[in-house]
Parts: C-alpha cells; structure tokens; sequence
C-alpha cells in the first residue's frame, strides 16, 4: 500500500462522475466527500443529454465529486430526493442539501454553485 506524505482529512474527488449503483452507494459518497454535484438523468432524456458534457467538465475541473443517477433504473433516490423532473442537479455540502436546480444551466451556473458551497 502506498500513503502519500502530505495527508489530510479531505478525501479527493474522482475527476470523472461516478454512476451511482444504489443507495448505500449514493449515501456514502455524500457522506465522504465534502460537497457533491448529482445529476439525475434519464436516458431518453434530450436536456440530459446536452448537460452530460458539463457534468464531466466540471468532475475534471472542481474538488466536487460528481455522481450521475439514472432516475429510471434508481427511482427510490429520485423520490426521496423529490425529482420530478430531469435533469434535475442537486449540490450536498457537508452530507445536506445545499441548492436543487431543475433544467438545465450553462456550465458557470453550476461552478458558481460549487464555490458557494464549498469545493
């Protein structure tokens, strides 16, 4: 195992969105990462389709983590998260929900967001 010298208590965002496979998996990355972007989208859905690319832009270029939960195959955490429609991009910061945006935004939109609240 290699540890690197300079540790510290926050843990580094992935730079590509992760594809939440459940639950537990959604409830830990909020839980480990300081402020997470999640986009919940629908394979059918054009806007979600247009929104992709800023997603994967802004993984690469903020400390946010960027999950990606597709609501039809997740519908649980669609409700819970009351998603009514998509894309529907919700900002946790420190394990809460900080912002709800539905729709899609230009990419500074989302950036601004992510300053605000944390990464």
């Amino acid at each position: 195992m290699l540890t690197d010298e300079s540790t510290d208590d926050t843990t580094v965002s992935p730079d590509e969105p992760v594809h939440v496979g459940g639950v537990g998996e959604f409830e830990s990355a909020v839980e480990e990462y300081d402020t997470v972007l999640v986009d919940f989208y629908a394979d059918w859905c054009g806007p979600c389709k247009m929104l992709e690319p800023v997603v994967e832009e802004l993984a690469a270029e903020t400390d946010a983590a960027v999950l990606k939960v597709d609501v039809d195959a997740h519908q649980e955490l669609a409700s819970q998260h009351q998603v009514r429609g998509v894309p529907t991009v919700v900002l946790f910061a420190g394990g809460e929900v900080a912002e709800q945006v539905v729709g899609v935004r230009d990419k500074s939109h989302y950036a601004s967001l992510i300053e605000r609240h944390g990464a």
